[in-house]
């Protein structure tokens, strides 16, 4: 019978079943054909998700004129046989029997991408085992601290050589990052290295270019990050400020070790400087009152320290730089500190993390940011944390469109600056050791996301290349999908330059209780500001687009002012934060305003005594008289009902009570106010309906009620909400039911 079915529908179906077994019949030939993208080639294309028929399509329509009709003939040979179908004897048809082998295929598939998975992380834990404490990698160094706290001026200074520029020993400008080989290293420690007696086992030192959190936030690999150790710049003049707090609460939730540079040294009163001399050294030679000066702030700092739940001590007094943080004196003026610094850097590496910094085949590497530089075309600058890149490698990326899979054409670093009279302004390398900072060059990385992780496949394991496929977009997809679902779609649209600083600045917005609806990286388009717009359907004030660190087209900006979309751009997470809660505010202010005549604050007050009745009103004057407020608070603009004892409320059936008038002005101690508290009284003028009286529907005492409404109740949720106190909303409740206010 489902033969038959089978059979029947494919006849009447005509047209239907023709496009059926003509899609059938070009794959078929496009493969036959050889037209199917090589997946081995020497370029490889990225091709998005989904855009593969539409390529095999494309190619066969290019194809002779004398293959069209092949297949077309081909494609009616397969029609004439559904037409002519007989059931086969088993029972079975082709049709079952081709979406069984389809199905079968998808498990084999399946079962390989398993099957890789688990190799995959064999060969790494193998990789891991064989690594030793006789090889070290260069450790890679952040620097992080809050604005103004002299974190560029330190890593200029640290950058900064002795030895002439261009010579042997020399810092090497590596893309994105600068490094100091060992010789630089013992050169900049000076007297502290002998004194000490240190021994510099690591090869040298990877200070990342760009100190802040972005850079800190960039270097991460599956969650992990890739920087081994950060110094930490405190200002000790100011002591802890937010965004110190903020990059010590990043390092620790990374586990990253870190010493903390005691910054601007040079700035207390009297201090003597003489260029890069150690601390320990300067400190001896400064006066009584400069060492007491500098003791009483660093104790404070250690405090604050403390407070955050650190221990923390000066470098030269820490016994146990296992359990406490060390706290390293510099100017980065003067040089100062600078040899102490590194070589609490060094030491701390080689004696507790000598684990982190062992090098290993394996490849950790992160894109920092894609360049177009004239005659290279798209490049990725990239920072090889581990492992070694050869040209030739197939890489895998994370795209906008989908994974980017293609292959190293070039590896560059900068010229050394001796050879800068050479044209060629970079170095070709066939091969490059972690950690090493590279700018490169292959087809097809326009599209790339910056702070993704680059990975490369195993060539000899089967569908690792697919596995490592769905790895690299895991990040960006997890991100676009936390943000929409955590708010129902309602919140402002966030933007930032990589997928490091996104993550960042999300985790800042969520810690800020700011809602997100949509992300995006890069550039803000037009796209961008009309997917914003969508919000002043819902809730106009979030139709704004905070943008963390990148530029706005000219268009998008012509876009927003039309579509009246705020655009908030700022190079520090705080500075965007502090415009975004201004204009919260400035929202918020106005919104108040409006509903201040709607909102009705929950208050019951009294008549003091018939002797502070000073106006009765009626016959369209006001009430003024002395009220002793007895619960909730009482504020200008309050409507004040009485009861009409003895009457019951037509609709309700309750207790009925008459409205007198609205609250126009107080006066407490003979200036005016415009709330007062429970247990506070004042004269207080009402605007009483003409044909009200004290003396003629009631007397002093009667208790004066806020006049609660369904709609006030909802106006002082929505916009006052935090003004109320616990006992103003018990209040609101005891006179929503006594008013027999429905809950709709």
């Amino acid at each position: 019978g489902e033969e038959g079915g089978e059979e029947g529908r494919a006849k009447g179906g005509g047209p239907e079943a023709d496009e059926e077994w003509d899609a059938l019949d070009l794959d078929a030939k496009i493969a036959s054909s050889g037209l199917a993208p090589d997946t081995d080639s020497e370029e490889e294309e990225c091709i998005p998700v989904g855009a593969g028929l539409t390529s095999k399509l494309a190619a066969l329509a290019d194809d002779s004129k004398r293959a069209r009709e092949e297949a077309e003939r081909a494609a009616q040979a397969k029609l004439d046989k559904l037409y002519h179908f007989k059931p086969k004897a088993d029972g079975g048809s082709d049709d079952e029997t081709e979406s069984e082998s389809e199905s079968d295929e998808e498990d084999q598939v399946e079962a390989g991408k398993a099957a890789a998975r688990a190799e995959r992380e064999a060969r790494i834990q193998a990789a891991m085992a064989a690594r030793t404490p006789n090889r070290l990698r260069s450790p890679i160094c952040c620097i992080m601290g809050h604005v103004d706290t002299g974190k560029t001026k330190l890593l200029d200074n640290i950058r900064r050589t002795n030895v002439q520029e261009g010579e042997a020993g020399g810092i090497t400008q590596q893309i994105g990052a600068s490094f100091f080989p060992q010789d630089t290293l013992v050169d900049r420690m000076g007297s502290l290295h002998a004194k000490q007696k240190v021994n510099v086992r690591v090869p040298g030192l990877l200070i990342i270019d760009t100190p802040g959190h972005e850079s800190f936030s960039n270097l991460r690999s599956r969650g992990s990050s890739l920087c081994d150790v950060a110094i930490l710049v405190i200002d000790i003049m100011h002591g802890l400020e937010p965004q110190t707090i903020e990059s010590m609460n990043m390092l620790r939730s990374k586990q990253t070790p870190f010493v903390v540079a005691l910054n601007k040294i040079d700035r207390l009163y009297g201090w003597v400087s003489v260029k890069d001399r150690p601390f320990v050294e300067g400190i001896e030679q400064q006066d009584e009152s400069v060492r007491r000066e500098f003791e009483h702030r660093a104790a404070a700092i250690l405090l604050s320290i403390a407070e955050q739940g650190l221990n923390a001590q000066l470098y030269y007094r820490n016994k146990d730089p296992r359990e406490y943080i060390s706290l390293c004196p510099t100017s980065a003026h003067t040089g100062e500190g600078v040899a102490d610094i590194l070589l609490n850097l060094v030491g701390m590496t080689q004696k507790m993390f000598v684990d982190r910094i062992m090098w290993t085949p394996m490849v950790q590497c992160t894109v920092l940011e894609v360049k177009v530089i004239e005659g290279l075309g798209a490049t990725a600058d990239v920072i090889l944390a581990n492992g070694t890149l050869r040209r030739g490698d197939r890489i895998v990326m994370c795209g906008f469109g989908g994974p980017v899979v293609t292959r190293v054409r070039d590896l560059l670093t900068p010229r050394p600056l001796r050879e800068l009279r050479v044209k060629a302004d970079y170095l070709h390398h066939q091969q490059i050791d972690g950690a090493a900072g590279i700018k490169i060059c292959a087809n097809h990385l326009d599209n790339v996301v910056a702070g993704s992780a680059l990975l490369v496949p195993f060539a000899d394991i089967p569908y690792d290349l697919e596995v490592i496929r769905e790895d690299v977009m895991a990040d960006l997809n997890k991100l676009a999908k936390a943000a929409s679902e955590v708010n129902g779609g309602l919140g402002v649209y966030a933007v930032a330059s990589t997928l490091g600083s996104l993550e960042a600045l999300l985790e800042f917005l969520k810690t800020s209780k700011i809602p997100v609806s949509a992300v995006n990286i890069g550039p803000i388009h037009k796209k961008d500001v009309i997917k914003a717009s969508i919000m002043h359907e819902f809730k106009p004030e979030y139709a704004t687009i905070l943008a963390f660190d990148v530029n706005v087209v000219k268009e998008a900006e012509l876009q927003a002012k039309e579509s009246q979309v705020k655009i908030f751009t700022a190079e520090i997470i705080y500075h965007l934060f502090d415009k975004f809660t201004a204009y919260m505010a400035d929202v918020r202010r106005e919104q108040q305003e409006k509903a201040a005549s709607t909102a009705v604050f929950p208050v019951i007050c009294q008549i003091s005594s018939p002797d502070h009745v000073w106006c009765r009103g009626g016959g369209g004057d006001p009430i003024l008289v002395g009220l002793a407020v007895k619960e909730g608070t009482l504020k200008r603009g309050t409507p004040l009902c009485v009861e009409r004892r003895g009457m019951k409320d037509p609709d309700t059936g309750m207790q009925a009570y008459l409205d007198i008038g609205r609250v126009m002005s107080m006066e407490v101690d003979r200036k005016p106010a415009e709330a007062v508290k429970a247990g506070k009284s004042a004269a207080v003028k009402i605007d009483a309906v003409t044909s009200i009286a004290y003396g003629r529907q009631f007397d002093h005492t009667y208790p004066l009620y806020a006049r609660v409404t369904r709609k006030s109740i909802d106006a002082i949720k929505e916009f006052f909400k935090e003004d109320l106190s616990k006992d103003d909303w018990a209040l609101l409740l005891k006179l929503k039911k006594q008013y027999g206010v429905t809950s709709i």
